[in-house]
């Protein structure tokens, strides 16, 4: 028992997995009790058990297992962490829980596999109980079938996959075990319950009594579907439906039902196979032998491999060739049969896949129809009905058309009765009007035929379609069929039984069955996500049209008469004439009759005098018009040879046509008699007159046609100009509706070969009136003709340009049931199809002839060159025929090959012959979509982006003929995007998101899309991410958010979240579905329906159609659904894809549409005076708002492309007056100038509202920018010159939003080759700093220097030097240091200008800031850099003499805010060794920054005090008036102003205020700065207001900054101002950088270049003497030094080490500043070390190590150690080492930012810590002090002392002790004379050492009661004493500076610190002289400032600070006088 103590006290986790197997009993029960009490699914307990649950159910231990089960359900059931154990339990539980022998143990772990897929993991579960099927142990196997069983019983077979299931199903029908077989019955049998008949083809093939068995058991099964019983935890809603219907007891309603059972294709369950690889190997050569037996045996190897239900995708192009060969060619019927066979096979097993091939293969088929044979025509029936379902009836409409009216009737008959059985397949939708409407047509042909057995079939196809789409759809087309016939339709429909038993939609006797689903097959019906699918061809998904394409013409396809819808005419049979004659009498009377063919004219006349009366009166119903007219007709008829008669019986005839119900039967005996006298000088006018009456009833189409022919069948050519001259008026009365341009079209090309010039005058005119309606492509037809008739054509053409087409005043007369039919139909028409396309009508030739098998094989053949050459051919027979038709033959599988081939200049070639295929075969180019669209698609995928861009290009231009249905469409799209290219993907993506957009509705097949979408959305190239993100909101357009997230349903839990996420982002930005187009025109009587009709379908407007201009951006029949603008937020997301260029720019012919009809003119000319602007409040704002929510595109790009031309003209539609929009997107450019014109003139008086839309204004000049008009460009200069400067007078500043989209573009131009461009460019950006700052402006000036044209480089270096002149450095952004270096970059440029002007701006800064501008350039060549020198030089003198000029008041007020960069004060110039030449150090005197003081007195004082060795005599100076220069002189007080410049009190944001505050602190004048400061402490000081200051935290520092520059150099110098003014400054300034310091988010947004210049300008401060003799200036100091730690604690670690170490490095080379700044950055570093541990996760550590490369680079080892102090290379090493510690050898991973390692030591010495790491341990860093820890390895003699003075240094080094630290180390000193303190000091830095050295003076002076000497707590001595300092003082400076640059090393040493803590100092460094060094610190702080900098070759410096003349003359006179009394 006692071992049983032990394991009792054990937590509960640790017994479960105790070796005593009681000790995990209990903790398995102790498990269960805690898993059944916590109540919270997410408590962290949970976490404990994660790794201990696959022991809990594997346990060795039978009792402990089955508790371990039980304790594992509960965690199942409860944690919410249990998903992540799954497989490894559910295996366990299959492995080791299946095969015991206790049920309840297989129960509880069946129980647990179930409980798994309830929390969502059913997949993972499914996969292991599958894994366990393959075991050796039967019981597994059995118990795991049992658990797939419960699963499907209660989750059913949406939840379990059936697919995986039913696989391995047949084989657990195979084992040897009895127990498993019956298992697998009762899982076949649950199986069956939910997806019946679908599971018997996987199951054919097992033993038959097993099949019988299950057949028996099948039988039994209830009817009815099973239903979910147990729900996952994300159907809850369904968990509660079913339970209520639980509990009501009744049944779930039909719909429940429908839903519960997912109709399962068999299809889907079936393993493809894979057969083309098990194909003969000789089948190709054996297929081609000239014995049938040969072939046959081929035919039946590949039959038997087709018979497999599902095959595997591939390239089954050859054998598809192969088989359509032996179709088409083979003499063997049998083998035709077995062929045939193959095919059917081939389509069954690939389905949608086989489309592809669809399109090659049935005009074969439809061809061997021919063959009488049952067999063969059954095979060939099979075959093509199989095919029929792997694509769609309307890819197939064209070859089935063109066997239509073939002499074979068994042809036609097939033809006809495969149409029948097709259709039986096809919904509503997939029969659109476009394709119903040329099959009725061919089928009413067939109804007419001879032979019975055609019309029989024609009789069945038409009541198919009946059935299918209803009678009212079909019955249009069925006008001219008598009623015995249509009753025969009628009939036909009854019988049919459509596929699937669907409904039918009203047909025939409209009985309506009951609907089904449609089977998979099918094609897809609408899904209910969108709404029912609208007729739909190719045509209306047409996203855009080329330009060559014209709007609908409706008319016959293929030119042949058909009856237009537009005129469903009256018909009637031809009657005789004795029933004529009978007729007539009934209703003329007798006399009339009589006298008609009288011999005298004068009866003639007056019988035709009575026939007119009788007519005029004769009622409309009652009128036998083909009696009458026949009347007329009679005997002389037309031969009538009196004029009066003849005249009177044209005009009988026209008035017949006009009242009554005339027909085309009467028409036609008319018509010959009509034409005959339309040439006649009297009759004609009278002819023209009934044949207008006859156009009016039987439609102008028709007539037109009739009318001509006839003309053109006689020789007359009178008649034939005067019926030119007639059609010509008649379409502009009529309109150009229906117009059958090719029925006459060679008619009119005689005409215009005529001899006689009146016919061709006609021709042309007429050809003219056309050219109105059809535009360009009417050119086409007459490319042939002789070079002088084209040129009179196009001469015609020119005089119509740019006129619109006349509003039709006639219209063909209908019926009242015909117009309202005509209105059910005319939306139909527009969304069906655009009607006839104008290429269509345009001849086409056959090339399928010219692709022989030779040419294929060329293209085919191995050497490349051949190939070349076969592609070369194919290419010349495409460009030699100009239109072609559909049948190319075998080319698309040859071009296929070729656009994967390894020679890219191959590929290139192919995609360049598809694109002449796409303009030469037009809209015929659907059928080879499957064939040859996809393969383009599959070249996206190509490395190459020449490549890649050509096959978009193609892709683009195939687009555009075939519309995007037909790629959408079945599964092959899918596919590509399955592959897994990242070029691919962004391409496709990138495409379908410019597509869908323009879509009203889409395939079904669009879903199988999105799982690869949302693949694309996580996959690891950005771009594909990206673009899957653009992508994503046009498909939720089509497919629904629901779907869409239901598509997530198979993700990983991990990206389902990420997906949903962005789901729901893009469902904020979703596009508007595209909104049907606008019916054209209104009912009868509209001025507009022709013109509709004839090309231009107009957008939608508020109201109605709009005219006139607007059209232009709807240009083309197919643009008008893209051209809807929604006006909605997110209409624009997502890019449209027009046609039209930049500026809608048209070719001439549209300029036709854009002129408006003379009463419209007059309408706007009155508009015109209203505003040209509207004034909306908040627009701009919310442009703005939806620009950063990225729900419009952003304004940027290399070039405009068409979606922003889109967007801004939806932006301006509601700002803009219409006729203004109207002006400005014309294609016009004179338009342009005009509207800009309009725009100067309103300028002034539309101020408000054109600052309103200042935005659009400028994008829209943007636009022009990119124009290659300079009429335009100069307009667009002149008005935004105007512009600028009103924004100027009206203190409007621009806001970012506004000189983001502006400034780069103006940019652009200022690089234009015309002067004057360039210099009003220039004038435009001088403008633009004056509403908008300066320092924004010069980024983008920046930017242009980068350009390619060298005028543009060179005009902005120009720039940036005046802005650099004009405002000072403080424009430079994002640093001065990086501007310059890219500036510098341009001196070497190879375009002269640009080096000038590089050089020149290079001056600018240098007249700035002096020699600090080659420190800022960076490194240059010896080359460049003598050019800048020499540059300098010579400007220097002027630089030196221009501010001796300028007066106070005429400096640009820019000057005193000085520059953001802390080393660009105004002082002395700095002398570079490594920059300036010895040429520059002749001089013994430096030169002065401050020109003024004249170059007598630069003297050097320095050299003249320190120098002992002269005589102490002074040389003869130059005699000068000095009395008049020594007075004091007034300096006038700079003109301060409040307000900068650049801002005002009119803000118009939070960010300008803040701007405007911040530039304030800058500012000259203390009270201002105060007040801006005060105001900016007021916001941080309050938490929920400071976030206003992200984003400007760089900026207020910089302004900080400088005001901290100002007072040190200034106002410091200033004795006038009160110095209190200047305290309270300071205390405003660090009050409020503590503030900011103490918000850590603020704090971090500080960049890298603005912390290197505060911390420059603090430590500045605390060095700065001046202030410690202020009042309060000690507790200012204290303040400053807090103020440091806050700094250096709260900023961005990185940003603040690389800044510290920046600034060392530059206070190091600089030989000017304070000795102890270095000293104090160094300080600071150490500190930054300390939070090193903490910190290190956090920093980045590439750019710090980068900034350690570029210090090594300035300064390597051996440099570091020639310094005076080994501080700075101990500091360095300390950083190095402390990082190596904190990563190990990961630090060298980080050396990636550092492009040549080799520049410095870095590497190596990294390496080097790395490799000895070991040495790291016994560095330390003493935590109290900010230097290093000191050293304590040296050995000690004695322990005791040791660490007594260990002690002591401790103290010394904490802040809190120090104090006492040094007096009881002084006391210590004072008993142990002689102890060494050299150990402890030697490895301390120079700076501890002078501290301790001063503290024992002060403490020793204080004992002696000497002068006090105070020191300040950041540890700066600030001691004051006005001792008169003596020669030695300088003279012992003197020797210790030599001593510390490394001069007279060997004869002066410098003693050691330890002798100056003696009792009793030495000579060299007595109390005297060190209190008289300290005194003097106070006196003359620049000679302090120059102790650690002096030179032995140059030790001469300049002192003058741009400080008060006055006061440096002062300070010389002091120091003179002192020297010459020390001397004497």
């Amino acid at each position: 028992m006692g071992d049983d103590s032990e394991w009792m006290k054990l937590p509960i986790d640790q017994k479960c997995e105790h070796k005593v197997w009681k000790a995990r009993l209990n903790g398995y029960e102790e498990a269960l009790k805690l898993f059944q009490r916590i109540e919270d699914e997410k408590s962290p307990e949970w976490g404990k058990y994660l790794g201990l649950m696959k022991r809990f159910v594997t346990d060795s231990n039978a009792v402990a297992q089955l508790k371990g089960l039980e304790a594992a359900l509960a965690f199942v059931e409860n944690a919410h962490v249990a998903g992540k154990t799954t497989g490894e339990v559910v295996s366990g539980v299959v492995t080791k829980v299946f095969n015991q022998p206790k049920a309840r143990a297989k129960e509880l772990g069946a129980d647990i596999c179930l409980m798994y897929i309830e929390i969502e993991k059913a997949e993972v579960v499914q996969d292991e109980l599958l894994k366990g099927l393959d075991n050796k142990n039967p019981k597994i196997v059995v118990a795991c079938i049992e658990t797939l069983r419960k699963a499907l019983s209660e989750f059913g077979s949406k939840i379990v996959t059936l697919k995986p299931v039913v696989k391995i199903l047949p084989k657990q029908f195979e084992s040897r075990e009895k127990a498993v077989r019956d298992e697998a019955k009762l899982l076949a049998v649950e199986i069956y319950k939910w997806i019946r008949d679908a599971l018997r083809p996987p199951l054919q093939n097992i033993n038959s009594v097993q099949l019988k068995e299950l057949e028996e058991e099948w039988v039994k099964l209830p009817s009815s579907p099973p239903k979910q019983t147990r729900f996952l935890r994300s159907q809850q809603d369904l968990k509660a439906k079913f339970e209520q219907q639980q509990a009501q007891g009744g049944e779930p309603s039909d719909e429940d039902e429908v839903e519960t059972v997912a109709a399962v294709d068999p299809y889907e369950l079936l393993e493809a196979v894979e057969i083309l690889s098990k194909m003969p190997k000789d089948f190709y050569e054996k297929i081609e032998a000239k014995k049938w037996q040969e072939r046959k045996e081929a035919l039946e190897a590949v039959e038997a491999l087709t018979k497999n239900p599902k095959l595997e995708n591939g390239d089954y192009g050859d054998l598809t060739r192969a088989l359509k060969k032996v179709v088409g060619k083979d003499a063997n019927v049998m083998l035709v049969s077995m062929a045939a066979k193959c095919l059917a096979g081939l389509a069954t097993g690939l389905r949608k896949k086989f489309g592809t091939y669809a399109g090659q293969v049935v005009p074969t088929i439809l061809e061997k129809f021919k063959e009488k044979k049952p067999q063969v025509v059954q095979a060939l029936q099979e075959a093509i009905d199989a095919i029929f379902l792997t694509t769609t009836l309307s890819n197939l409409s064209e070859d089935i058309l063109s066997v239509m009216d073939n002499k074979n009737p068994s042809i036609k008959q097939q033809a006809s009765l495969f149409l029948a059985r097709s259709m039986r397949h096809c919904t509503q939708a997939a029969l659109p009007k476009s394709v119903l409407k040329p099959f009725c047509a061919a089928l009413i042909k067939q109804v007419n035929d001879s032979a019975p057995e055609v019309r029989d079939a024609a009789f069945e196809a038409l009541g198919t379609a009946m059935k299918v789409v209803g009678e009212k759809a079909v019955n249009p087309f069925l006008t001219d069929l008598d009623k015995l016939k249509l009753d025969k339709i009628k009939e036909s429909a009854d019988k049919v039984e459509l596929a699937g038993g669907k409904k039918g939609a009203g047909g025939g006797g409209g009985d309506k069955k009951p609907a089904a689903k449609a089977p998979p097959s099918a094609e897809a019906p609408p899904k209910s996500s969108a709404p029912p699918r609208k007729t739909q061809s190719a045509a209306a998904s047409k996203p855009s049209a080329g330009p060559s394409k014209k709007g609908k013409l409706s008319s016959a396809a293929g030119g042949k008469a058909k009856k237009t819808s537009e005129s469903k005419d009256f018909t009637e049979s031809e009657l005789s004439v004795e029933v004529c004659e009978d007729l007539a009498a009934g209703v003329l009377p007798a006399s009339c009759l009589q006298q008609l063919d009288s011999a005298n004219w004068k009866e003639r006349l007056a019988s035709m005098e009575e026939f007119q009366r009788a007519v005029e009166t004769m009622d409309k119903a009652a009128m036998p018009c083909q009696a009458l007219v026949r009347m007329l007709a009679k005997k002389p008829g037309w031969k009538e040879t009196n004029f009066q008669v003849m005249q009177m019986k044209l005009h009988i005839v026209a008035l017949i046509a006009q009242r009554g119900q005339f027909s085309k039967t009467s028409a036609s005996v008319v018509l010959d008699g009509l034409v005959d006298k339309v040439g006649d000088v009297k009759c004609g006018g009278n002819a023209k007159e009934g044949l207008t009456a006859i156009g009016e009833a039987c439609s102008l189409p028709w007539t037109a046609e009739q009318v001509v022919s006839m003309a053109f069948a006689q020789k007359n050519p009178k008649n034939q100009a005067e019926t030119l001259n007639w059609l010509a008026n008649a379409m502009k009365e009529f309109g150009f509706a229906g117009i059958n341009v090719k029925g006459f079209i060679n008619n009119v090309k005689t005409a215009l070969g005529a001899t006689n010039p009146a016919v061709r005058t006609a021709a042309i005119t007429l050809l003219g009136v056309m050219y109105l309606y059809m535009g360009a492509p009417l050119r086409m037809f007459f490319e042939d003709e002789k070079p002088a008739l084209l040129s009179q054509i196009d001469a015609e053409f020119e005089k119509m340009q740019g006129q619109s087409p006349p509003a039709p005043i006639r219209f063909t007369r209908k019926s009242a049931t015909e117009e309202e039919a005509d209105d059910g139909e005319e939306q139909e028409e527009d969304e069906g199809g655009r009607g006839q396309d104008i290429m269509d009508l345009l001849p086409r030739t056959d090339i399928s002839d010219k692709i022989t098998s030779d040419l294929v094989s060329k293209i085919e053949d191995k050497n490349w060159k051949i190939r070349k050459e076969g592609l070369d051919e194919a290419a010349a027979i495409i460009s030699d025929a100009k239109f072609i038709t559909p049948n190319i033959g075998e080319l698309p599988l040859a071009l296929k090959g070729r656009l994967g081939d390894s020679n890219k200049i191959l590929v290139q070639q192919t995609l360049t012959i598809l694109q002449q295929l796409a303009t030469a075969m037009g809209s015929g180019l659907k059928q080879h979509v499957k064939a040859l669209g996809i393969p383009i698609i599959t070249v996206l995928g190509d490395s190459k982006v020449n490549v890649r861009t050509a096959a978009m290009t193609t892709l683009q231009a195939w687009v555009e003929q075939t519309g995007m249905k037909e790629w959408l469409e079945g599964e092959d799209l899918s596919e590509e995007l399955r592959r897994e290219n990242p070029f691919l993907r962004q391409e496709v993506l990138g495409w379908l998101a410019e597509k869908l957009p323009t879509l009203r509705t889409v395939p079904g097949d669009l879903m199988l899309c999105v799982p690869l979408l949302y693949t694309c959305l996580e996959d690891r190239n950005g771009d594909v991410r990206k673009k899957a993100q653009d992508a994503l909101p046009t498909f939720m357009m089509h497919l629904g958010y629901d779907k869409m997230t239901k598509a997530t349903g198979k993700l990983k839990p991990a990206s389902k979240d990420q997906v949903l996420a962005m789901l729901e982002k893009a469902r904020a930005v979703m596009p508007a579905k595209p909104a049907a187009p606008a019916k054209a025109g209104g009912g009868k009587g509209s001025a507009e329906p022709s013109r509709a009709a004839s090309g231009f379908k107009k957008p939608p407007s508020k109201g109605k159609a709009a005219a006139g201009s607007q059209q232009v951006d709807v240009w083309q029949g197919t643009h008008s659904h893209t051209a809807v603008s929604t006006h909605s937020h997110t209409a624009h997301w997502f890019t449209h894809s027009p046609t039209h260029t930049l500026c809608c720019c048209l070719s001439p012919v549209q300029g036709a549409a854009a002129k408006k009809p003379a009463a419209k003119n007059l309408k706007d000319e009155e508009d015109r005076s209203g505003p040209i602007f509207i004034l909306t409040p908040n627009a701009k704002e919310q442009r703005i708002k939806e620009e950063k929510q990225l729900k419009i595109l952003k304004w940027n790009f290399m070039t405009p492309r068409d979606e922003y031309v889109e967007q801004l003209k939806t932006q301006m539609s509601t700002c803009f007056a219409k006729w203004l929009q109207d002006e400005l997107f014309h294609f016009d450019f004179q338009r342009h100038v005009k509207a800009i014109g309009v725009m100067i003139e309103r300028l002034e008086s539309e101020r408000e509202a054109t600052i309103g839309c200042l935005d659009l204004i400028l994008k829209w000049f943007t636009l022009r920018f990119f124009d290659t008009n300079t009429t335009v460009l100069m307009k667009v200069l002149e008005y935004l010159k105007l512009l600028f400067a009103m924004l100027n007078r009206e203190n409007y500043h621009l806001t970012e939003y506004e000189a983001n989209s502006f400034a780069p573009y103006l940019i652009l131009k200022v690089g234009e080759s015309k002067d004057g461009v360039r210099k009003d460019v220039r004038a435009i950006l001088t403008m633009l700093c004056k509403v908008y700052p300066a320092s924004k402006v010069f980024p983008f000036l920046m930017d242009g220097t980068k350009s390619k044209n060298s005028k543009q480089r060179a005009e902005c270096l120009e720039e940036l030097g005046c802005l650099i002149e004009g405002y000072g450095m403080n424009v430079c952004q994002p640093t001065p240091a990086k501007s310059l270096k890219e500036i510098a970059v341009h001196i070497g440029d190879r375009d002269t200008s640009v080096r000038n002007a590089a050089l020149n701006t290079v001056v600018a800064v240098y007249n700035v800031c002096g020699d600090q501008v080659y420190k800022l350039i960076g490194n240059l060549s010896e080359k460049d850099m003598s050019m800048l020198e020499e540059r300098i030089k010579r400007s220097a003198k002027k630089a030196a003499a221009a501010p001796a000029k300028q007066s106070a008041t005429e400096r640009p007020q820019r000057e005193h805010p000085a520059n953001p960069n802390a080393t660009f004060l105004r002082k002395p110039a700095q002398e570079d060794p490594n920059k300036l030449n010895q040429a520059r150090q002749n001089a013994q005197l430096s030169e002065s920054s401050h020109p003024s003081i004249p170059k007598e007195f630069q003297l050097d004082l320095d050299m003249i005090e320190m120098d002992q060795s002269r005589v102490c005599e002074l040389p003869d100076l130059v005699q000068h008036k000095l009395d008049e220069l020594l007075e004091p002189i007034m300096i006038p007080e700079p003109k301060m102003r409040s307000v900068s410049p650049h801002f005002d009190d009119l803000h118009n944001s939070t960010a300008s205020t803040i701007n405007f505050v911040i530039s304030q602190v800058a500012s000259g004048d203390i009270n201002t700065s105060i007040q801006a400061l005060a105001q900016i402490d007021e916001v941080l000081r309050q938490e929920d207001k400071a976030e206003v200051m992200s984003g400007h935290i760089d900026q207020f520092l910089i302004a900080t900054f400088m005001q901290l520059r100002l007072i040190y150099s200034t106002h410091m110098a200033d004795d006038r101002l009160d110095k209190k003014d200047i305290i309270k400054l300071y205390s405003c300034i660090i009050g409020n950088m503590l503030s900011l310091f103490s918000m850590e988010s603020l704090a971090r947004e500080a960049s890298m270049g603005v912390l290197k210049d505060l911390m420059h300008g603090l430590i500045t401060l605390m060095l700065d003497g001046r202030v410690e003799d202020i009042e309060d200036g000690q507790q200012l100091i204290r303040s400053v030094n807090l103020l440091v730690i806050r700094v250096l604690e709260k900023s961005d670690q990185t940003n603040m080490i690389s800044a510290l170490l920046v600034l060392l490095q530059d206070s190091l080379v600089t030989t000017a500043g304070p000795p102890m700044f270095s000293e104090l950055v160094m300080k600071c570093l150490w500190r930054m070390i300390r939070f090193l541990p903490e910190t290190i996760n956090s920093i980045n550590l590439d750019r710090i190590l980068l900034d350690v490369h570029n210090f090594m680079k300035v300064f390597p080892k051996e440099k570091l150690k020639q310094l005076k102090s080994d501080v700075p290379h101990r500091t360095l090493k300390t950083l190095l080492h402390t990082l190596c510690k904190l990563t190990g050898a990961k630090i060298l991973d980080h050396l990636s930012m550092i492009e040549n390692r080799n520049e410095s030591e870095l590497e190596a010495h990294l390496r080097r810590v790395v490799k000895h790491s070991g040495n790291l341990s016994g560095f330390k860093s003493d935590r109290g002090n900010e230097k290093t820890g000191l050293r304590t390895e040296d050995r000690m003699s004695k322990a005791k002392v040791s660490d007594i003075l260990s002690e002591i240094f401790k103290k010394i080094g904490s802040k809190e002790n120090t104090k006492e630290g040094l007096t009881e180390l002084y006391e210590y000193k004072q008993k142990y004379t002689d102890a060494d303190l050299e150990p402890f000091l030697k490895n301390t830095s120079q700076f501890f050492q002078s501290y301790v050295e001063r503290g024992l003076r002060m403490i020793e002076s204080e004992r002696e009661g000497k002068a006090r000497i105070q020191t300040s707590e950041c540890l700066v001595t600030c001691v004051s004493n006005n001792e008169e300092l003596k020669p030695a003082v300088y003279y012992e400076r003197l020797k210790i500076l030599r001593q510390r640059q490394g001069l007279e090393n060997t004869s002066r040493q410098r003693p050691p610190i330890s002798s100056l803590l003696s009792s009793k100092p030495s000579v060299a460094s007595s109390t005297d002289m060190l209190h008289s060094k300290l005194s003097q610190l106070k006196e003359s702080r620049e000679l302090y400032q120059q102790e650690h900098n002096a030179h032995s070759h140059s030790p001469t410096h300049a002192h003058t600070r741009s400080s008060s003349p006055a006061a440096n003359l002062d300070d010389l006179k002091k120091r003179l006088e002192r020297i010459k009394s020390n001397r004497q």
